[in-house]
């Protein structure tokens, strides 16, 4: 096939380092075959989360120390953590002693550049008549490009070890005087690069003018991994992730009853991100989606399949339910005025409430008087936007509280009676729904359940709409 691929390595994959060698990075090609690919390289699996604030826990990593202002030797003693974690890695993978020597000491190089820019700001900042607020966020962007230059520095000297002519592309580096746009820094670093004979190993991190971090939060190497695509003409988009897509979490519903999905489009896609659950970030897939580059997700760990195909023109030869997923624990956020019908205004002004805390809408519903969220929120959140919205609303009956959304997602799914054949389900099950959406446009339904029911209603819904694909339902109403 011609043209040239922009593959993505997750931090997942990136850690199981000699799977990845064996089936993505080589996979047992040769000469000519080895090139005509650009990889874009996730940190290693956690060092993001030593390196900024664990994503999950909320543990602190070097920049929570370092914005908690706990003294030197906090953020000290968590920037040295990261240093004895990124050698720990060199020592897992590199065989050979003078690679490892070179990869130790850039991660040096790296981190004692860093700590250096942190010593001089904790410096400012204990004056007391200087605020370094401004900087943090820079620091923030300084600390997350760390993870991938280390991951993509070794691997490019891991291929090199091998016989490979891969070359560590670098975006992370910038300065006050070289803020370039996202779009020009690949450009520039790219171009050189003859794809024909040489491997690029990318750094996921890319140092601009627009803010990696600050404008896509921990979704950043997916939108430089979309820009190389867009930017360098590819032919396809691959993601390396350690799962395939699949109809449901196969620890939820059984591995031997989650089926891959193979084939399905970027609206569906969408869907997924919109539920946290990407397939890839929103601002990605639209880039890819506009250019018509086919994106592909590949499992790792499975060598030989081809993963499952995602377009912009799918749609499913019938129509049916492809993914059963959801929100485990969402927040119902209710505004109720009796004096809202033919009034204009409330919408709004719950929306500017919404951003201003950071809510993220996941969808909404509405009649004469009330105005539904679904969020995915924390109670905390919630507690300052009725707080917010009470003040400007004395009169109206504000709340919130905790649900599970439950969606059935497809490229088409306008099956006649799936709505029925999913309420029974859940019937069957003993799953009460307190609400229900279905958008005209047959792409996804939304159950919202108690929480307490989530794993339940997943379970029943895609045991009646995918592994039954309708067909028990329809033959128990025959009959």
């Amino acid at each position: 096939m011609n043209g040239h691929s922009v593959e993505k390595i997750g931090g997942t994959s990136m850690a199981a380092t000699a799977t990845l060698f064996d089936n993505v990075l080589i996979a047992g090609r040769k000469g000519a075959d080895l090139y005509n690919r650009i990889f874009v390289v996730s940190a290693y699996a956690g060092m993001t989360d030593l390196l900024l604030e664990h994503k999950k826990s909320g543990r602190a990593g070097v920049y929570a120390r370092f914005v908690a202002d706990e003294g030197t030797d906090g953020w000290r003693e968590a920037i040295e953590e990261v240093r004895a974690a990124m050698c720990a890695r060199n020592a897992e993978m590199f065989a050979r002693g003078e690679s490892r020597k070179q990869a130790d000491a850039f991660v040096d190089r790296r981190i004692d550049a860093v700590a250096a820019c942190l010593g001089d700001l904790a410096r400012l900042r204990s004056h007391g008549r200087f605020c370094v607020k401004e900087q943090l966020m820079t620091v923030r962007e300084l600390l997350a490009g760390l993870g991938e230059a280390h991951s993509a520095h070794s691997t490019a000297l891991l291929l090199n070890d091998r016989g490979v002519n891969a070359v560590f592309v670098d975006l992370t580096l910038w300065d006050q005087d070289d803020m370039v746009g996202l779009d020009e820094r690949i450009v520039a670093a790219l171009e050189p690069i003859d794809l024909a004979t040489t491997l690029p190993i990318v750094t996921g991190y890319a140092g601009c003018r627009e803010g990696m971090v600050r404008r896509y939060a921990r979704g950043y190497s997916e939108m430089t991994f979309s820009r190389i695509a867009v930017l360098t003409g590819a032919r396809e988009a691959i993601i390396h992730k350690e799962f395939h897509l699949s109809s449901a979490d196969p620890k939820l519903v059984g591995i031997g009853k989650a089926r891959k999905i193979g084939r399905t489009n970027y609206d569906v896609a969408d869907q997924l991100a919109n539920l946290g659950m990407e397939a890839i970030h929103p601002g990605a897939g639209r880039g890819l989606r506009q250019t018509n580059i086919p994106l592909r997700v590949r499992n790792t760990f499975d060598r030989e399949d081809g993963g499952t195909l995602i377009c912009g023109d799918y749609v499913s030869d019938t129509p049916r339910v492809e993914i059963v997923t959801g929100i485990r624990r969402a927040q119902a956020l209710q505004f109720f005025e009796q004096d809202m019908v033919g009034v204009k205004g409330y919408d709004a002004a719950i929306l500017e409430a919404l951003t201003r805390h950071g809510a993220w809408i996941v969808s909404k519903s509405s009649n004469a008087n009330t105005i539904t969220h679904y969020l995915s929120a924390e109670a905390a959140t919630m507690k300052r936007v009725i707080e917010d919205l009470q003040q400007r609303y004395p009169d109206a009956a504000i709340s919130a509280h905790p649900v599970a959304m439950v969606s059935v997602i497809g490229s088409d799914i306008s099956r006649p009676s799936l709505v029925a054949d999913a309420l029974r389900a859940l019937d069957d099950e003993g799953v009460g729904v307190i609400a229900m959406q279905h958008q005209i446009r047959n792409v996804d339904v939304q159950f919202i359940v108690d929480v307490a029911h989530y794993d339940a209603a997943v379970r029943a819904l895609h045991c009646a709409l995918v592994e039954c694909d309708g067909q028990g339902a329809q033959e128990q109403r025959a009959a």
